[in-house]
């Protein structure tokens, strides 16, 4: 686990089926040194993800949280409810290339990730990725930014 030069508050929420991998993965991103808000059921029964998406997308929109990220079976459903808000760019990962590229190239500000799909391991080790790399804008002046504001536009 690499730590951190800047602490970030991070928004994070689950549905039923991502109840399990939510729980460590707060106690993980909080031994990274971020603050972690937990949007996101303890309950197993089942519930609505587009709700929970909802919240941490508002929450990272707002920039109260800087990053967001969102846990359910697949991660497919959370991705697309979070990308209904302005200014979100939800990002469903299951490998640290695909993390480390769309911070790099898409500046993405929520993770989505599955429990059934992916394990906590390999989450734990996309989950550092993600939160460790930052928009590389810097060697390619304006390219990804035109694109990223051809997708907000």
């Amino acid at each position: 686990m690499r730590i951190l030069v800047k602490k970030m508050k991070i928004a994070i929420a689950n549905d039923h089926a991502g109840v399990e991998c939510k729980k460590a993965l707060c106690e993980y991103i909080s031994q990274m040194g971020h603050e972690v808000v937990n949007f996101g059921t303890d309950q197993l029964s089942s519930c609505d993800y587009p709700d929970y998406a909802k919240a941490v997308a508002n929450e990272v929109a707002s920039g109260r949280a800087q990053r967001g990220i969102l846990i359910c079976g697949t991660g497919v459903g959370m991705s697309i409810a979070a990308n209904k808000v302005k200014g979100i760019r939800a990002s469903l990962c299951d490998s640290t290339f695909i993390a480390e590229m769309t911070r790099k190239h898409n500046d993405s500000n929520v993770l989505c990730m599955g429990q059934r799909v992916t394990s906590l391991d390999t989450m734990k080790q996309i989950v550092e990725v993600y939160l460790n790399t930052p928009f590389d804008e810097e060697n390619c002046p304006g390219r990804h930014t035109a694109r990223i504001n051809k997708i907000e536009n």
